[in-house]
């Protein structure tokens, strides 16, 4: 006798621009399979390569099943089982005597964007902790700076329609991936390019992308803006803008030429490492070949001009009139045309006073910096900083401390987990109710949950209505179901709901947002940009009086550079770490590093699946010949990459892959994994770029050697 076999409908929850319309199928109790809903414009059918076992990945045998209790040194992973009235019953006599002793602020969250939903992803856990009073978390891992570059030019535009890529001529894939980060975007150029599109990558690494791009153009990290105003210096030199669109829909174009007038080709080739002959022919059919477009990655960012690069770029669009036709124009957040209602999901007005805000990307120096108050206890979800987050080391030594109480919800004993003190575990997408945005196109996708979660797994919403039952917090918003949030969550009136209704979308699985048709959508043909003077701000109206830029999701995220100054028109500096800006350092360390994702993990999720960990390989170190030639290192020879702030192993990988001067290693590998127990954010720094507190990833200097190991 079988189980009889249901479907449902559902969403993926990953943070990725694709956000996958799910078909769960669910025999008797169990999940058996997971698929991507052949009839989503933009899923297919298809899921990624991470994905593909998303219905094994919920029974791993080694998921946290229950509430556990440290039991071993902090580190070691030793654990003892434990009820959920004991784990929150610790938690609560704990949490209360520090504040006791210290005040709320003594805790502090950390999250991000492990899982992406409204209801149980970024800000979660932002109205408890804000009821609470506890220090808040500014989260800029990832798309502060790009995004309030863009925003400095054009506002908070919605951007080019994905699905309209199909119409574009000259298709410009800045420090992005998709193949590898995204995949379901691809079909969309693919079919512009049967159609005579040609499809050029810029980036340093020649990722999956780029060796499958018309033209692949390496670029040496941080040297991003210079090639944008090197550009503009030959499309507005030669006479190659649209002088019409410039005049009507832009202000700031004399400020902007007279920057770019700084970048002749030939200084712009000695910064970037790209041949003058490339940027010449790179800026004359960028201009010609309309329509155009360009789809900047998060990776821009993740330099101390980061931000300037964003700006740089996105004035190239305006400056040529691409944004005139329909599949012209730039891509890069979509997430703007989604009616949420932020506030109701963070409770901002929680917060009391003035509290203090760390900024993520210094998670390790805060941990261990002497300050008041002390910060006593962490509680971690939806993120693995000890992987993902720079100063790794630090990190590591500041979850290390006896006196630092640590509370992790997760699904395994990640190399964070492995330092809680109390470990809770955490529901699945088929175990749980979400609904879900996109930042890489116009779907809401309804996820409706499919299976009860196993052992005493419980999903974020449920996890913080125990937690503000055990705290006390007798507001009404605790006792809302699943449903009901979510209804509080969208702004259901909006135009951009026009046919949208909530029965509606939980039952269809996904719908579009009223953005226009894809085969018409040119949202900026005549202006229209959401900026104070209605038009591309080539020289921005938010440079002066220090205004910043507001995210509503981030709490006290600012588009501010480092001393509180917004350059009027993009610029150009040299990276922190780099010949030109440190050569003292970039004597004792000469190569630049980079860390893309991997195509095997996303961030570190699925780095402890066996398939994902033979799909992706062990972490490698990919060299130019001439830098691995001159330290006597092979191919497949053991090294170490090493500076001040730590080192990390793997393989060598001996490639033109990447530029001389520049080594890469992919992001995601688990510490606990790993033969140096140590990855690649051990030499990380925790500087940010000068726009949005963006991290700085790609800006690190560091040296590879040979080792004797295997």
């Amino acid at each position: 006798m079988t189980s009889e076999s249901t479907t449902v409908k559902g969403a993926c929850p990953q943070d990725c621009p694709d956000t996958c319309a799910f078909i769960y199928t669910v025999e008797g109790d169990r999940l058996t399979n997971v698929k991507g809903d052949p009839d989503h414009p933009v899923t297919r059918g298809h899921l990624c390569t991470k994905l593909n076992d998303f219905a094994a990945h919920h029974y791993n045998p080694n998921r946290l099943l229950y509430p556990m209790r440290r039991i071993g040194p902090k580190g070691a992973g030793e654990f003892e089982r434990i009820t959920w009235a004991e784990a929150l019953a610790e938690i609560k006599s704990r949490w209360t005597g520090i504040i006791d002793e210290f005040g709320p602020q003594a805790i502090m969250p950390c999250s991000y964007l492990g899982h992406e939903g409204m209801l149980n992803g970024l800000t979660s856990g932002d109205p408890f902790f804000n009821r609470l009073g506890s220090s808040i978390a500014e989260k800029t891992f990832c798309g502060p700076g790009r995004e309030v570059g863009t925003h400095l030019t054009y506002g908070p535009t919605t951007g080019v329609d994905p699905e309209s890529l199909i119409h574009s001529k000259y298709i410009i894939l800045w420090a992005v991936n998709p193949l590898s980060t995204g995949n379901h975007h691809w079909p969309f150029m693919e079919e512009a390019r049967q159609n005579g599109a040609k499809i050029v990558a810029i980036d340093p690494l020649r990722s999956r992308t780029a060796a499958q791009a018309d033209w692949h153009i390496p670029i040496r990290p941080g040297t991003d803006a210079a090639l944008a105003l090197g550009m503009m210096n030959v499309i507005i030199s030669e006479g190659l803008l649209d002088r019409d669109y410039v005049d009507r829909y832009t202000v700031g174009f004399e400020e902007l030429a007279e920057s770019a007038a700084e970048y002749p080709v030939e200084r712009v080739s000695a910064i970037t490492g790209i041949p003058v002959e490339d940027i010449l022919t790179l800026s004359r059919e960028y201009a010609a070949q309309q329509p155009s477009v360009i789809r900047v990655g998060v990776a821009i960012e993740r330099n101390r001009n980061g931000g300037q690069a964003s700006r740089a770029i996105s004035c190239l669009p305006a400056l040529t009139g691409a944004w005139r036709n329909v599949g012209g124009g730039y891509l890069t957040l979509t997430m703007g045309a989604f009616p949420i209602n932020w506030d109701a999901m963070s409770r901002p007005d929680w917060i009391e006073g003035t509290p203090r805000v760390v900024n993520l990307n210094s998670l390790g120096t805060a941990l261990l910096e002497a300050s008041y108050p002390p910060i006593k206890s962490m509680m971690v979800y939806n993120i693995n900083p000890v992987v993902q987050a720079p100063e790794q080391n630090k990190i590591r030594q500041g979850f290390a401390r006896e006196d630092l109480f640590l509370v992790v919800s997760e699904l395994f004993v990640t190399d964070t987990a492995r330092y809680a003190d109390i470990l809770l575990p955490a529901a699945m997408q088929a175990e749980q109710t979400d609904l879900m945005f996109s930042w890489g196109h116009f779907y809401w996708t309804y996820n409706n949950k499919a299976i009860e979660p196993p052992g005493e797994a419980v999903s974020n919403t449920q996890l913080f209505r125990l937690l503000a039952e055990t705290m006390g917090f007798d507001e009404p918003e605790w006792q809302r179901t699943d449903e009901e949030m979510i209804r509080d969550f969208v702004d259901w009136d909006s135009p951009f709901m026009e046919g949208i209704t909530f029965e509606a979308l939980r039952q269809n699985g996904y719908m579009k947002l009223a953005v226009g048709d894809k085969d018409e959508r040119a949202p900026h043909a005549e202006g229209n940009f959401p900026t104070p003077s209605g038009k591309a701000e080539f020289k921005t109206s938010l440079a002066a009086g220090g205004n910043f830029v507001p995210s509503p999701f981030r709490a006290g995220y600012q588009g501010l550079q480092d001393g509180g100054h917004i350059d009027a028109v993009p610029s150009y500096i040299p990276p922190f770490e780099s010949l030109e800006g440190s050569p003292e350092l970039a004597a004792r360390y000469p190569l630049n590093i980079i860390s893309p994702k991997a195509h095997g993990f996303l961030n570190s999720q699925y780095a402890n699946e066996k398939k994902q960990q033979r799909r992706q390989g062990g972490p490698i170190i990919i060299m130019h010949p001439d830098d691995a030639g001159s330290r006597g290192i092979s191919d497949g020879d053991a090294v170490r990459v090493f500076n001040d702030r730590g080192t990390f192993a793997g393989s060598a990988h001996v490639s033109t892959d990447t530029l001389k001067g520049v080594v890469a290693t992919y992001l995601g590998h688990w510490v606990a994994d790993s033969q140096s127990r140590s990855a690649v954010n051990s030499i990380s720094s925790s500087r940010t770029a000068n726009l949005g507190r963006a991290p700085t990833f790609n800006d690190n200097l560091v040296e590879v050697a040979k080792t004797a190991g295997d």
